[in-house]
């Protein structure tokens, strides 16, 4: 794919709902039952970080969730672009943007939202091909301000915040022009997972799907 394409793909994703969970899963019982609560709620993108053991096992258990279209958050190097398309993610997302890593989705056909916060980032991202784009941490990196100010130069940029975002501001973020969505881990609240309340979840992304942008 070129990065034109991953782009796109990218952003096509993106725009399947307001609100895009950042999940951390601890227990792969957890993974299915989780996709399940989300999707009917209508959150159908689903960012899966690789920050825990069993990440790559819950990938795969989710891929098979009808409806959800399972990412891999937290990639690092070239070897989890790999490892995370092999367990069945269809995008990916990075807290960053290196040269290695956006050339390794490419090559894994793995669309990819790369972050990047100051404007020589965006500007590095925009030769590069990518300008759908992660904006984290969101809130000690200026928050929708910040967001709002790029907007000025590099209007051809859209942005996905992530870090800091909640149900009280995410329309803050939401109601930018530059802004297509917003990464929220509250929707997935590990007290939740562990009571094993995937009622309660899929009531929190009803309420998430239904912000407006």
């Amino acid at each position: 794919m070129t990065p034109e394409q991953q782009s796109a793909a990218a952003r096509a994703i993106c725009a399947m709902a307001p609100i895009v969970p950042v999940i951390v899963v601890k227990e792969l019982a957890h993974a299915a039952p989780l996709a399940r609560a989300l999707v009917a709620g209508g959150l159908p993108a689903l960012e899966v970080t690789l920050r825990t053991p069993c990440a790559l096992d819950a990938i795969r258990a989710m891929a098979e969730v009808e409806g959800g279209v399972v990412g891999a958050g937290t990639l690092l190097t070239p070897a989890d672009v790999k490892a995370a398309k092999a367990a069945g993610a269809r995008f990916g997302v990075s807290p960053g943007l290196t040269e290695r890593l956006v050339r390794a989705a490419e090559d894994e056909a793995l669309p990819l939202l790369p972050g990047a916060v100051t404007a020589s980032e965006v500007m590095r991202a925009l030769e590069w091909g990518y300008d759908m784009l992660k904006f984290f941490p969101a809130a000690t990196s200026g928050g929708a301000a910040a967001i709002k100010a790029l907007g000025g130069p590099l209007p051809q940029a859209t942005f996905c915040p992530t870090g800091g975002v909640s149900l009280k501001n995410a329309n803050d973020y939401l109601s930018l022009p530059n802004v297509l969505c917003a990464g929220g881990s509250w929707v997935a609240p590990p007290e939740l997972m562990a009571a094993g309340d995937w009622a309660g979840i899929e009531a929190l992304a009803r309420e998430a799907a239904a912000l407006p942008r």
